[in-house]
């Protein structure tokens, strides 16, 4: 059942064309090492739809965003974690710095991101809203940051 949440755009397309009548809600990170911040985020995201897919952020996508030491855990680890959880339906990776040709191919209803992001300006606002979309975002669970756990780790704490 996980493997066959993690999934090819062709293959995504092809399935939410199965259920045209769902509701899409659409989120990406990095998801690198998770956590009870993560947990709550996906539960709140799914809570906005029917259909939850999680793009995730290639490896090499994430070197270029968050240094040569991220991330802690290979696209694959990744996908299978985040493919686990209950409240996700698909899992997707794309390898550019930002979602946008997903979010132009899917087109979902529900665009999600985490609390830091100013809605107006996050990526793919133009062309969900313009499809009669919602975009919003979801506070993060406080004191809850992959950061700041590496830096923790690191630590030795």
């Amino acid at each position: 059942m996980i493997q066959e949440k993690i999934v090819s755009l062709p293959k995504l397309l092809k399935a939410l064309k199965k259920h045209p009548k769902n509701k899409i809600v659409f989120t990406n990170g990095i998801f690198d090492i998770i956590h009870a911040g993560h947990v709550t985020y996906l539960e709140k995201a799914r809570k906005q739809g029917d259909i939850l897919i999680i793009a995730l952020n290639s490896d090499s996508s994430t070197k270029r965003l968050k240094g040569p030491n991220r991330p802690i855990n290979s696209l694959a680890d990744r996908q299978k974690v985040v493919a686990a959880f209950e409240s996700v339906s698909f899992v997707i990776s794309f390898s550019e710095s930002t979602p946008l040709k997903l979010i132009k191919k899917i087109l979902p209803h529900v665009l999600v991101k985490g609390g830091d992001y100013e809605i107006n300006k996050m990526v793919g606002y133009a062309e969900v809203t313009k499809n009669g979309g919602k975009v919003l975002t979801i506070p993060f669970l406080k004191g809850r940051s992959t950061t700041n756990t590496i830096k923790k780790a690191l630590a030795g704490s």
